[in-house]
């Protein structure tokens, strides 16, 4: 399908940092003013009206991934909601076991677990990369999954790959382990669909950036309720922890049946209000052909990091690659220096180390792929 381009945005690259939209900048503006309207207004209604903003987007997001609304809860970031997750695990879950997670996760959620080790007694065990290989393969990823693993945190979209792990078959081995498994799904959701129910999974977490078009400060969680049936207790508790948010009385504290008991103190806003207008796009009829537009676009990188010779570090496989493509630069060249003349002629892209990183979306057009391959050095 061929989409209107912002002739300014024709080459954006970045879906995997931050994702645009046709429209996006009124959109959100638009947003933020009834914002600043409804937050200013002198009568008592504006925490009312906060609080349907940030519910708005849950749904939105329970919808997405074909979650109950009262499955899943806001944070600040992925990190966050993940860091809630595990502790509400506590010691009586995970102390003398492992928990399993692949060395090219995103590096904060090992930075978190590496913190909470000592606190709650488990293991971090990190399946390496294997030599001259770009991702942790699946096949090497249950090859360390044995039945002392008591959670497994699976990268859905690897961030320097974008290799799509197999969410089934990983998960039918965390049940034959009797593992819970987790899922960071924060590169795919949006270019990909993702049912929590299909298979069956006990924690997945995203943000509203990158494909969903959002803004920064918007975590998204979804608990499996079995869970929620177990009372499982989230370590850090708040006043919007409870049922009634608004109860002040101290010996009558309970924790709300849902999700929900996973907010703690005053719930944050404004990141909210700006990520609703993406999460409305993507959900909406506007949104149809994303993934074969994408698709189509990445085909023509491929074919472009072949002809310039360079390493393709994605898989080749449209199935188990989502939504970007990523190969490693000739030691010649200087990322930051191609980063910035590419950016001169409007093609935007980022490197991780000399990994240059490239995922076309609804706004890039063929045209920059054409700009792109006349500007980009070859091997």
């Amino acid at each position: 399908m061929n989409y209107p381009a912002e002739s300014s945005r024709a080459g954006w690259l970045l879906y995997h940092s931050v994702g645009l939209f046709p429209g996006q900048e009124d959109a959100v503006r638009t947003a933020l003013d009834t914002f600043a309207s409804n937050w200013c207004r002198p009568d008592l209604q504006r925490w009312d009206y906060g609080l349907a903003a940030r519910q708005q987007v849950l749904e939105q997001w329970a919808t997405l991934i074909g979650a109950p609304a009262d499955a899943v809860f806001a944070a600040e970031n992925v990190t966050e909601a993940f860091a809630k997750f595990v502790g509400a695990l506590g010691r009586r879950r995970l102390a003398g076991r492992r928990i399993l997670i692949a060395a090219d996760c995103f590096p904060s959620l090992h930075f978190m677990l590496r913190g909470l080790e000592p606190v709650l007694g488990f293991t971090l065990d990190t399946v390496p990369l294997a030599e001259n290989e770009s991702y942790v393969s699946d096949d090497a990823f249950i090859a360390r999954w044995r039945d002392d693993v008591a959670l497994a945190i699976v990268t859905w979209v690897t961030s320097t790959a974008s290799k799509r792990a197999d969410v089934t078959r990983l998960a039918t081995h965390a049940r034959a382990q009797g593992s819970l498994i987790s899922v960071d799904i924060t590169q795919g959701a949006g270019i990909l669909d993702f049912d929590v129910t299909q298979p069956a999974v006990d924690f997945v977490a995203s943000t509203t950036l990158k494909w969903l078009c959002g803004a920064p400060g918007t975590g998204l969680a979804y608990l499996n309720p079995a869970l929620l049936d177990s009372e499982l207790e989230p370590m850090v508790q708040g006043w919007f922890s409870q049922p009634d948010p608004f109860n002040w009385d101290l010996t009558r504290f309970s924790l709300a049946a849902g999700a929900r008991r996973f907010d703690s103190g005053t719930p944050s806003f404004l990141p909210f209000a700006a990520s609703a207008p993406g999460l409305a796009w993507r959900l909406s009829p506007a949104a149809a052909g994303l993934r074969e537009h994408n698709l189509a676009l990445s085909h023509r990188l491929i074919a472009l990091i072949d002809a310039k010779g360079y390493r393709l570090r994605s898989p080749r496989d449209d199935a188990q690659r989502a939504g970007s493509v990523m190969a490693d630069l000739p030691a010649r060249i200087d990322p930051r220096e191609l980063e910035a003349g590419l950016a001169r002629h409007g093609i935007l892209v980022d490197t991780r180390g000399t990994t240059v990183r490239m995922s076309p979306g609804v706004l890039t057009t063929s045209e920059a792929l054409d700009e792109l391959s006349a500007l980009l050095p070859e091997a």
